[in-house]
């Protein structure tokens, strides 16, 4: 069963759901900000078994408070989260007007991220799975080393997700982000691939 922590990070007030799980933890951080990626994480986690972690805000007007920030002692949840996790996929949002079909897989794990490649392939051509970093937006690659995604035992991979990859419904405060189901499938598929196979942990 979910269980829910209430705390501040970086002065902002947030609100951490954990779900546990198993080795696999699929990661929201900023589901308030990014939607869609609340739903596609839960999907995700509920149909592989994974440990989910989504951070949300209270309010109307989320405050982005950036990934390595959010890596912080006093939340329990997280450190629960990493205790149990082996690896994490880390779902984010990104609004790149040159890249409304990219799929950018960044984080420290590269093995990891080829193999989740590999599931999200069959979105292909409407939706392009994007591992090399250097074809990656700085900002979106997700390698600083205080980067949540990056502090499980062999690391992760950060998966930045355009807006149609989401959600299929406007948002708004009245109406839940409803995610592609194709995209939610693909994503259980590249999750799968990680589970219970052997990866080269990321270089400390």
């Amino acid at each position: 069963m979910p269980r829910t922590e209430h705390l501040q990070i970086a002065g902002v007030p947030m609100r951490a759901e954990l779900t546990p799980g198993g080795p696999v933890g699929v990661l929201a951080l900023h589901a308030s900000n990014e939607g869609g990626t609340a739903e596609l994480a839960r999907i995700v986690a509920e149909s592989t078994g994974a440990t989910c972690l989504v951070f949300t805000q209270p309010g109307t007007s989320p405050v982005h408070v950036p990934s390595p920030e959010m890596a912080v002692a006093h939340c329990a949840a997280l450190r629960e989260f990493l205790a149990r996790v082996e690896i994490t996929v880390s779902l984010h949002g990104h609004l790149r007007r040159t890249a409304p079909r990219s799929l950018f897989l960044g984080g420290a794990n590269r093995q990891a991220a080829h193999r989740l490649a590999t599931g999200l392939g069959v979105l292909r051509p409407e939706f392009d799975p994007v591992t090399d970093l250097d074809a990656i937006p700085r900002a979106l690659r997700g390698l600083h080393p205080r980067n949540p995604v990056n502090l499980a035992r062999d690391g992760g991979v950060q998966v930045e997700l355009p807006l149609a990859a989401r959600t299929v419904t406007p948002h708004d405060q009245d109406t839940p982000d409803t995610p592609p189901a194709a995209v939610a499938d693909a994503l259980v598929t590249g999750v799968r691939l990680l589970t219970g196979r052997a990866l080269t942990p990321p270089r400390r």
